[in-house]
């Protein structure tokens, strides 16, 4: 970029600079002068809550790996020393440790609202796509860093989730022996998991630069679903939105605060403060909670697939969970793809409102189911019942609802702009005070 096709700085520091290496003229077109939706609302902030949280985990996680110790020996204790006798040790374990849940919650609630508004949608498919990359990568890396304190649940939790590897046909038992490093959860794969969990959450960001990047060129959606069309339809994200995000982000940075300083054990499980046992199977094994939906799909198949009154089984009933938990953020990848209707925001879709809200309530209900232990009853009837009829509602929201809506559901008139929208909300809200 040349020096004629830029503005010049009145800080000598930064014109000099800029001069030489454009950094400062870039961040101003991207994060300064770039046009934005007038009509953002709180919602938009958990993009900017997810990245605050992503740099917390990464500086954490640096120190932490100062004075831990990745061995089967070791790092248990490794631990202890962290909390007791490392300086400030405590507040970077609990702030790491609670900062994974907040990190997922941050990320929860951006999906929900790319979903609730239709922000997957064209031209925005390879920006949603690269979303789902980022979760996915997410859930690894908390995966891995699950195990590491070494812990039963770290241990039990290793084996659970490592083992049904073994149900992918003919390849499965050399993957989970590639993971284990070995022939059972031992020294060499924490190592490995150490290691993996140190590399991904910058491969995390990598990923999340090409997601700015592609949000950059669609440019954002909005609560309408309709494009900009006028420079009134739009702000500059300086001052407007950064000062917004940065009041959300304080919000929610006092809410993760509370937790680190006055709950900082209530989102773990308290027999991870036991060592790993390999002779000691814990009564109910039970992933981090952001796990727990998915974790109830994978225990939702307790049966093979097969031609029935025969003895020929195609999908035994350990790769059918697999298959299944898996499929469910497959469904994620494939959504852009599903849902064709040309109405974006569920605002102005009276069928999909309803629909995308009672697919979060089963997803959360989910949640519940696995968190329970396998023979758990609800209303005198076994648990994993339910387990299966919500799993079978989270499929059927995407694979038979969304098609029937994309055929059938008549959307309600969209407003002609952002500006006359934003126009139209204000003076509702002025009419009750004029009343």
């Amino acid at each position: 970029m040349g020096s004629g096709n830029r503005e010049k700085f009145d800080n000598p520091v930064v014109e000099w600079v800029d001069s030489r290496l454009p950094v400062f003229t870039l961040l101003k077109a991207e994060y300064g002068v770039f046009p934005t939706p007038k009509n953002f609302n709180y919602f938009w902030n958990f993009g900017a809550i997810a990245m605050v949280m992503l740099i917390t985990m990464i500086l954490t996680g640096i120190f932490l790996a100062m004075s831990y110790n990745p061995s089967t020996a070791g790092a248990f204790e490794s631990v202890e020393r962290i909390m007791r006798d490392v300086n400030g040790g405590w507040l970077l374990r609990y702030m790491h440790a609670n900062g994974a849940s907040f990190f997922f919650i941050a990320v929860y609630i951006h999906i929900f609202r790319g979903m609730y508004y239709g922000s997957y949608k064209q031209p925005r498919e390879i920006l949603w796509i690269l979303g789902v990359v980022i979760f996915l990568l997410m859930m690894a890396t908390a995966f891995m860093g699950y195990v590491l304190p070494w812990g039963q649940m770290s241990y039990w939790g290793a084996t659970v989730i490592t083992n049904l590897f073994s149900a992918v046909p003919v390849v499965g038992d050399a993957i989970v022996t590639l993971l284990w490093g070995g022939f059972s959860v031992d020294n060499p794969t924490l190592n490995r998991f150490f290691a993996l969990h140190y590399l991904m959450p910058f491969v995390i960001f990598a990923v999340v630069f090409l997601h700015v990047w592609a949000l950059h060129v669609t440019g954002s959606n909005n609560p309408t679903g309709v494009e900009p069309k006028t420079k009134k339809d739009t702000l500059p994200f300086h001052p407007y939105y950064t000062i917004k995000d940065s009041f959300g982000v304080l919000l929610f940075l006092a809410l993760y605060s509370a937790f680190v300083f006055f709950a900082p054990d209530s989102l773990g499980h308290p027999d991870n403060y036991i060592p790993a046992d390999p002779l000691v199977t814990p009564a109910h094994i039970v992933p981090e909670w952001y796990f727990l939906p998915f974790y109830a799909m994978l225990r939702a198949i307790t049966f093979p697939v097969g031609i029935p009154f025969t003895d020929i089984v195609f999908i035994e009933a350990k790769l059918g969970g697999v298959l299944v938990m898996f499929g469910s953020i497959a469904l994620l990848f494939a959504l852009p793809f599903l849902d064709k209707h040309p109405i974006r925001s569920a605002r102005y879709r009276p069928l999909f409102r309803p629909a995308i809200i009672l697919f979060l309530l089963n997803f959360i209900f989910l949640g519940y189911v696995g968190s329970q232990s396998a023979d758990a009853t609800l209303f005198g009837l076994p648990l994993s019942i339910f387990g299966l009829a919500a799993t079978a509602v989270y499929y059927g929201f995407f694979i038979v609802l969304i098609p029937l809506l994309n055929k059938y559901e008549e959307g309600r008139e969209l407003p002609p702009s952002i500006h006359e929208s934003v126009l139209e909300a204000q003076q509702k809200s002025k009419a009750p005070e004029a009343a």
